[in-house]
């Protein structure tokens, strides 16, 4: 199993959940969250142009059988590639998922 975290601009997290669901990826956490990446837009505020240190952006966690990565990765690519700035996609190791309701170990779990 892997965990699949994607960091993804806010106006492409519909996109990125249609997409998913088209691919029976059913199971995700949705998470608001800051950061800044190598590109940081400057801003216009009150006619003063800044560069914000913090840009809002959406976090997507998935636990996935570790066949289905490739295709949990194309998949948000092909809802979120437009310009620079777009997002991450890091994948993880996962040693086990439990489900607290039963006790429910593995991909079983999921």
């Amino acid at each position: 199993m892997k965990m699949v975290v994607a960091i993804i601009s806010n106006e492409r997290l519909d996109e990125v959940r249609e997409g998913l669901l088209g691919v029976e990826v059913a199971h995700m956490t949705v998470s608001r969250v800051t950061g800044h990446g190598r590109l940081r837009d400057a801003e216009l505020y009150r006619g003063v142009e800044f560069v914000p240190d913090l840009t809002p952006k959406i976090r997507v966690e998935l636990v996935v059988p570790s066949s289905s990565v490739e295709l949990v990765i194309r998949t948000i690519i092909e809802n979120v590639r437009d310009e620079q700035g777009d997002g991450k996609i890091f994948v993880l190791p996962l040693e086990e998922v439990v489900r607290v309701r039963n006790g429910e170990r593995g991909i079983d779990a999921l």
